[in-house]
């Protein structure tokens, strides 16, 4: 379906969702094909440089979707964007100075992510569950912020999700309300599965939003499938003939016990989903009238009118 709310001439601010759990890309550097967060982020950070190429007045925002929490990769708030020679930035000639600017902050910002971390208060404590649900929130409130900011109008938005880890049954409520904001705001969500199961959250988010899913079948060519799938923006996606779903997992997870159910039970009040019955809904508590039911010899012989009444002989053939 095309995007007729967007042209040639928009600018398009690019919210970019890092998974930087550490377990899961410990477990993505001993796969068989192994991705390194290194070796991830330099291509990740070339991708980025392209897409500011594209477009002089592109933007881009990078959020850590961390364990137990999320936080801003860039801009680092209260930064001053618009000065490119930071005290801290490498000098190099051969490099356009914005994009260094873009990277350094990244890098410093992922370095002093990753160094405050204690693992064993991770485990304890918080678990170790990527908040893709804060990243996410983060996200919409800044898209927001902008677009209410941008008088003009030609601010157009999207997000992309690099995802390694499996879903997270206990941030479905939160992370549909995410979802479905993002449908009524017209922000496509896309995702890359860059290592791990299947997620049937971010694909239910990614067709829901119309954005792009993408699972990484090597994931040492990470940054063709940027290049290709997630570069274009929203305008240039009317003209091209992007990666679809052939099958998405519409699986939901109970509201009782927080797992993903194939078949559950509805409230037909406030919607709320459960994986065993239950007379009151515990979210609305409302209380649900079941009538005695005759038995279903009885009600067959009773709602068929080709059958005599009980007790009438029955004519012989």
């Amino acid at each position: 379906m095309k995007d007729i709310s967007t042209s040639e001439d928009d600018s398009n601010l690019l919210v970019l969702i890092l998974d930087t759990n550490p377990f899961v890309w410990a477990e993505s550097a001993k796969a068989e094909t192994p991705l390194s967060l290194d070796d991830a982020l330099r291509q990740i950070l070339i991708f980025i440089n392209a897409h500011l190429a594209l477009k002089y007045n592109n933007k881009i925002v990078v959020i850590a979707s961390h364990v137990g929490h999320s936080k801003f990769l860039y801009p680092i708030p209260g930064e001053d964007l618009h000065n490119p020679t930071h005290t801290s930035m490498r000098r190099n000639a051969n490099m356009y100075p914005n994009f260094q600017f873009v990277m350094d902050q990244i890098v410093q910002s992922l370095q002093k992510l990753l160094s405050t971390v204690d693992i064993s208060f991770l485990q304890k404590d918080t678990g170790t569950a990527s908040m893709v649900t804060g990243a996410l929130s983060m996200a919409l409130c800044y898209i927001n912020r902008i677009t209410k900011a941008d008088e003009s109008g030609h601010i157009k938005s999207r997000i992309l999700i690099l995802s390694l880890s499996p879903d997270s049954a206990f941030q479905y409520i939160p992370l549909m309300n995410c979802i479905f904001s993002a449908q009524k705001s017209g922000i496509p969500v896309d995702v890359c599965k860059i290592y791990g199961e299947e997620t049937a959250f971010l694909q239910q988010a990614s067709n829901i939003t119309g954005g792009v899913y993408v699972t990484l079948s090597n994931s040492q060519a990470l940054l063709q499938n940027l290049m290709f799938a997630f570069l274009p923006e929203r305008y240039a996606r009317n003209f091209l003939n992007l990666p679809n779903q052939d099958q998405v997992d519409f699986r939901a997870a109970c509201f009782c016990h927080k797992k993903v159910v194939d078949i559950g039970y509805v409230c037909s009040v406030c919607l709320s989903i459960f994986c065993s019955w239950s007379p009151v809904c515990s979210t609305c508590k409302t209380k649900f009238a079941f009538r005695n039911m005759m038995p279903a010899g009885r009600k067959a012989a009773k709602s068929s009118p080709l059958l005599p009444p009980p007790g009438t002989a029955t004519p012989p053939s």
